[in-house]
C-alpha cells in the first residue's frame, strides 16, 4: 500500500494529472502540456544525447497510474504478476503470460504474449480518437525497468529526425500520439510469377492489413525526450492482425469482440512469430508495423511510411535500427526437425499464415539491440536445388554460404555493404520487430501467467 501511495503521489504531483477522475472532458483532451511538462521540455529534441531523466520517470509513472485506472494491474519491479525462469529467458518481464505452444493442431493461434495494454489519444485529420497501444522498449535503461520493457538506448538515435512523432500527456495523462492508424483494410498477398530461383517472392500484390497516416511512427519521443517503442493494436476501425483470430477458419473478425483484445483489464495477446539467432530456434517476437507494404502484408504488420525517415540504412554501429536477413527463397518443404523457412514459403502458405523464420544478428540482452530491424535479404543461388538449401540459423552460417557462392545478395537490395549482417546490402524496408522471448527448448509447450483468454 506505501509503495502504491508512493507511486500515485508521485504522479498527480510531477504530472499535474488529475487523479480524482479517469474521465476524458473536452475541457482535458486538450492536448496541451501541462506548466510541469513544459518545464521538463526544455530539453534539444534534435539531439539524442538531450534527456531528462526526472521527467522521464515521472512519464513512466503516468503510464503505470493509467493501467491501473484501466481495470489493470501495473507492473511492480520488485513484485512482478509473473516470474520468469533463466530457461524462459524472456526480454519483457511486464508480460502478464506466454504461450510458448508451437503445435498448431492443438492451439491453432500458435505461441502467444499477453501484453499491458494502454489507452490513449490518436490525431486523425477529423480530431482525436481513443487508441490502444503497447510498450516493448524504451531508450533508457532505468525506465525500461520500471517500465517491464527491453532496454534499446540505440533508439535515441532516431531524435530530432523525421522518422519519429512527438508524444504528449493531456492534463489526465493520457498520451497523445501525432498520427493514426487505421486497420479497417483487408489484408491480401499475390504471389509474384515463379521462377528464376525467387518462386513466389517478391509478391505480385501486397495489401497490408492495417496502414498508418503521414505522422505515425512507433518511435515516440516523449516531453522528457525519452523515445518509446509504442506500437497501436486497436482502435474504432478495428484490430491489429497479429491480435490471433477465435476461429482461424474465419476471416473478418477485426472487431472488438475479440476476446483476445481485453479492455477490461487493460491488456492484449498478440501472436509470436519464429526466428533464428545464434544458431538457435524459438527466436520469438512480435511485427507491429514496418515502412513498406509487402512485409506489412506478409508479416501482418502495420504498413507506416514515416518510418522510411530513420537514420540510417545499413548503418552500424550507426543509425537507430539494427541488420537482420530474411530469405527470399528458401526451401518449400520442412527439413527433418519440422523447421520451413523463407518469403516465398510465407506467401506460398495455403492460408498465408506461415511466418518467414528470419535470422537475427543480437538478442535485447545486448546493449547495441534495437526493435527496428532493416531488412539484408539473402537468395541462395540459382544452382542451389531448392531440397538442398538448409534453414539459415546464424548470421555466421550465411557468411559462410556467401563465402562459398551459394548465397547472396536478393537481387531488389540497395544499400551499402553492412559487414555486420555477412557483407549483405540493406532493401531499405524496416520491420519493427519487438523481441519477446528466447526460451529453451524445455520450455516449448508450456503455459506461464495468463496468455490466454
Amino acid at each position: 500500500m506505501k509503495i502504491k501511495f508512493l507511486i500515485t503521489s508521485a504522479v498527480c504531483l510531477g504530472m499535474a494529472v488529475s487523479c480524482s477522475t479517469d474521465e476524458i472532458t473536452d475541457v482535458d483532451n486538450t492536448g496541451e502540456l501541462t506548466e510541469a511538462e513544459l518545464r521538463f521540455r526544455k530539453v534539444d529534441l534534435s539531439n539524442p544525447r538531450s534527456f531528462n531523466f526526472f521527467a522521464a520517470k515521472k512519464e513512466a509513472l503516468t503510464l503505470l497510474k493509467s493501467i491501473k485506472l484501466d481495470g489493470g494491474e501495473p507492473f511492480n519491479v520488485k513484485r512482478p504478476a509473473v516470474r520468469y525462469t533463466r530457461d524462459q529467458n524472456v526480454f519483457v518481464p511486464s508480460a502478464i503470460g506466454i504461450d510458448f505452444r508451437i503445435d498448431r493442431n492443438v492451439v491453432p493461434q500458435g505461441p502467444t504474449v499477453r501484453l499491458p495494454m494502454f489507452t490513449g489519444w490518436e490525431t486523425t485529420e477529423t480530431g482525436r480518437r481513443k487508441g490502444h497501444y503497447v510498450i516493448t522498449e524504451t531508450s533508457n535503461r532505468f525506465i525500461s525497468k520500471l517500465l517491464g520493457v527491453a532496454f534499446a538506448p540505440r533508439m535515441a538515435n532516431a531524435r530530432g529526425s523525421d522518422g519519429v512523432q512527438l508524444g504528449k500527456f493531456t492534463r489526465n495523462g493520457r498520451l497523445v500520439f501525432e498520427g493514426s492508424v487505421d486497420f479497417s483494410p483487408k489484408r491480401s498477398l499475390v504471389a509474384g510469377v515463379p521462377g528464376g530461383g525467387l518462386l513466389s517472392f517478391p509478391p505480385a500484390e501486397a495489401n497490408a492489413g492495417a496502414i498508418a497516416d503521414d505522422n505515425w511512427s512507433s518511435y515516440v519521443v516523449l516531453p522528457s525526450g525519452l523515445v518509446i517503442n509504442a506500437q497501436l493494436v486497436a482502435n474504432d476501425t478495428g484490430i491489429h492482425d497479429r491480435i490471433p483470430a477465435l476461429d482461424t477458419s474465419i476471416d473478418g473478425q477485426d472487431d472488438f469482440n475479440s476476446p483476445f483484445l481485453s479492455k477490461e483489464t487493460a491488456s492484449v495477446v498478440l501472436q509470436l512469430l519464429d526466428g533464428w539467432h545464434d544458431g538457435r530456434d524459438y527466436y520469438f517476437h512480435i511485427v507491429t508495423d514496418t515502412s513498406d507494404p509487402g512485409p506489412a502484408a506478409i508479416e501482418k504488420g502495420v504498413f507506416a511510411p514515416k518510418l522510411n525517415n530513420i537514420p540510417a540504412f545499413g548503418e552500424f554501429p550507426g543509425g537507430a535500427f539494427l541488420g537482420f536477413s530474411p530469405c527470399a527463397n528458401g526451401n518449400p518443404e520442412r527439413d527433418a526437425e519440422g523447421n520451413i523457412q523463407g518469403l516465398n514459403v510465407a506467401i506460398d502458405s495455403e492460408d498465408q499464415n506461415q511466418d518467414p523464420t528470419n535470422t537475427f544478428p543480437i538478442d535485447p540482452s545486448d546493449d547495441r539491440f534495437s526493435p527496428m530491424w532493416d531488412a539484408h535479404i539473402c537468395e541462395w543461388a540459382a544452382s542451389v536445388p531448392e531440397n538442398e538449401r538448409p534453414i539459415l540459423r546464424s548470421i555466421a552460417q550465411i557468411e559462410k554460404e556467401i563465402a562459398n557462392g551459394r548465397l547472396g545478395n536478393f537481387r531488389g537490395n540497395n544499400g551499402p555493404v553492412n559487414p555486420f549482417i555477412a557483407g549483405l546490402m540493406p532493401t531499405r524496408a524496416l520491420i519493427n520487430c519487438p523481441v519477446i522471448t528466447q526460451p529453451v527448448e524445455s520450455a516449448i509447450g508450456t503455459i506461464v501467467g495468463e496468455p490466454m483468454p
